[in-house]
């Protein structure tokens, strides 16, 4: 049985990620990429559905563990009565093919370890044939081959289709395991030598880190989150996916649970704002060159999100066999979401192409054009009813957020010509539609009674998403409806003190978004809250609520996507893109507010 979802931590080589249990076990990784099969899939299941554990015998003692400082490099380590031994895990930031490396290490006594590798391809369905090869095993079953080799003196046998592993380290020994893919039907592969894969990774994540340049308060938090966002880089595009695995519940044993291996647009404004405030230019122009490439096309065809090298297909599938985590079924794998109109995504794309130019990224012409076609069709459908942000899955409605930001499409197109007239487009039309969904929104999405905008035209409910009304610049922050929203969400959406996406009821029947079931507290909304009371001139709660927030990250500084505050554990897949973009977001805005600095980095979050 998995364990809870902060008792993770992730390696990755930007094309795949793992996830590694404090116990040593490997129970989650997908190969080639982060959306191909899994070959460990015991997170969604049991052990019978692949892992990887390397840890002390008939040790249960928990053991403590970190990063090596400033990188994606895990080390474990077990104090046991005859000695302590460290475990050592990464993946090589990838040349041609994905590899794990495990190194044991002694550092004192003499200790006894055992390794179980149990892989099962294609999520834990297909039982690969293995054989030995000149000391090496090799696992093969379709098209996928994975090769196994040892370095140190070590008792390898197979029992119940699984490669143990017997052997003792005492102080100084170190022992070695290198786990290759690649294609079936290519020759072997030569293993990589671990000792100098691991100096390689460590030198190269450290002059990755090196070159963050934001050197305020929780700096060590902020690069954590932003090395946790380039885990999450499928780095021959430079998409970022939301989580590295799906499936993960928004409630234990409930039905929330969705395939979050791909990247969204809903993210893309709040991803470049941290990568270009954190002086990571070159991965956010790689990431705004995907967002091109990915929405090229039809304007009408725009979607919520994409496969990492901007696939349009992502076909929702059950996968039965899988029981999901502690019981959390359906385990999907792909996302129906695909299909919904969201017209938020509009407003984001230009948002975030706004935001590149006004950071001095090059503006390219056919992008330009591309952006003007978007116009065209935003100009004529933004009075139609949607699925909103949050990818509800009931009835379309007027999204109070999806009309904000069909305004901030508008806002920024005429903010475009006017700085750059070399720019050609029609300035008459867009001001005029910007000015008419403003109008709509104040009167329509906002409930004077309450003095709160509420999450779509006539109703009741509230909407985290309407905090970032004064981030986008759709009111000042001093609007006394700005903060009527503010303190509504913070008391109608409050969840242990944090605060919902929206309210979920307990029952289909009470649910605005018609599922069954209930959530937990969303962070990367928590985070809005933060920001929201900063703008409104509250740092002092701002903080608060800040570091309430970094306490929830787990030991080795990673989030998920939501909390239960009722059962203290993370929920939601992980780790999650969104909630660690937030963190970095709200660091450095706090940061600036802490100096009364309104800096243009402010400026263009804020529209």
């Amino acid at each position: 049985m998995a364990g809870r979802i902060e008792d993770y931590a992730i390696i990755g080589d930007l094309q795949t990620a793992a996830l590694v249990h404090r116990n040593g076990s490997i129970d989650w990784l997908c190969l080639p990429r982060f959306d191909s099969g899994a070959c460990f899939a015991a997170l969604l299941g049991g052990e019978d559905h692949g892992f990887w554990q390397l840890a002390p015998t008939g040790h249960n003692a928990t053991p403590r563990r970190q990063y090596v400082k400033d990188s994606l490099v895990l080390e474990t380590e077990w104090e046991t009565p005859s000695g302590t031994v460290r475990v050592t895990d990464f993946m090589p930031q990838r040349d041609h093919r994905p590899d794990v490396v495990r190194i044991v290490e002694g550092l004192s006594g003499r200790v006894q370890m055992h390794g179980q590798l149990r892989l099962r391809f294609d999520y834990g369905s297909v039982v690969p044939w293995v054989r030995r090869v000149d000391g090496t095993r090799v696992a093969v079953a379709g098209p996928d081959s994975v090769w196994f080799g040892v370095e140190g003196d070590v008792h390898t046998y197979g029992e119940d289709f699984t490669t143990h592993s017997e052997f003792t380290v005492g102080k100084g020994d170190k022992v070695a395991f290198v786990m290759s893919w690649h294609p079936s039907h290519e020759p072997r592969p030569k293993l990589i030598h671990p000792y100098k894969a691991l100096e390689q990774s460590l030198k190269g994540w450290r002059k990755w880190a090196d070159r963050c340049s934001y050197d305020g308060p929780w700096r060590d938090e902020v690069v954590r989150s932003l090395i946790t966002l380039k885990a999450l880089t499928y780095a021959p595009t430079g998409g970022i996916v939301a989580a590295a695995t799906t499936s993960l519940p928004e409630e234990i044993g409930g039905v929330r649970n969705w395939d979050y291996r791909f990247c969204w647009l809903r993210d893309s404004t709040l991803t470049l704002s941290a990568l270009l405030a954190s002086g990571y230019t070159r991965e956010a122009s790689e990431w705004r060159d995907w967002l091109l490439r990915a929405v090229a096309g039809d304007p009408a065809d725009l979607q919520i999100m994409y496969g990492l090298a901007g696939e349009r297909r992502l076909p929702e599938m059950l996968l039965p066999w899988l029981p999901g985590y502690e019981d959390s079924s359906p385990v999907r794998i792909g996302n129906a979401a695909v299909e919904q109109l969201q017209l938020d995504v509009y407003g984001e794309v230009m948002d975030s192409l706004y935001l590149a130019r006004t950071a001095g990224m090059p503006i390219k012409k056919h992008a330009w054009n591309f952006q003007r076609s978007l116009m065209d069709f935003l100009e004529s459908n933004w009075r139609d009813p949607d699925e909103g942000l949050w990818e509800i899955r009931g009835p379309r409605r007027h999204f109070t957020h999806s009309k904000v930001m069909a305004w901030v499409a508008a806002d920024r197109a005429v903010r475009t010509v006017e700085a750059v007239p070399e720019l050609k487009g029609d300035l008459d039309k867009w001001r005029a539609m910007r000015d008419e969904v403003h109008r709509e929104v104040c009167e329509k999405g906002y409930d004077p009674e309450r003095n709160t905008f509420t999450q779509y035209y006539g109703s009741a409910e509230l909407d985290a998403a309407t905090l970032l009304i004064p981030q986008v610049g759709f009111l000042p922050a001093d609007d006394p409806r700005v903060v009527g929203t503010v303190d509504a969400v913070r008391r109608e959406l409050e969840h242990g003190g944090f605060v919902r996406r929206y309210s979920t009821g307990m029952g289909a029947d009470e649910s605005v978004d018609g599922l069954p079931g209930d959530e937990g507290a969303f962070l990367a909304c928590s985070f809005w809250l933060a920001d929201a009371l900063a703008e409104t001139g509250r740092n002092d709660e701002a903080v608060e609520v800040f570091e309430r927030l970094l306490s929830l990250r787990n030991d080795v500084g990673l989030l998920a996507e939501e909390w239960d505050p009722a059962a203290g554990r993370q929920l939601g897949n992980f780790p999650q893109a969104f909630s660690h973009v937030g963190l970095v977001n709200t660091a450095m805005r706090l940061a600036r507010s802490a100096k009364g600095d309104t800096t243009e980095a402010d400026v263009t979050i804020r529209g």
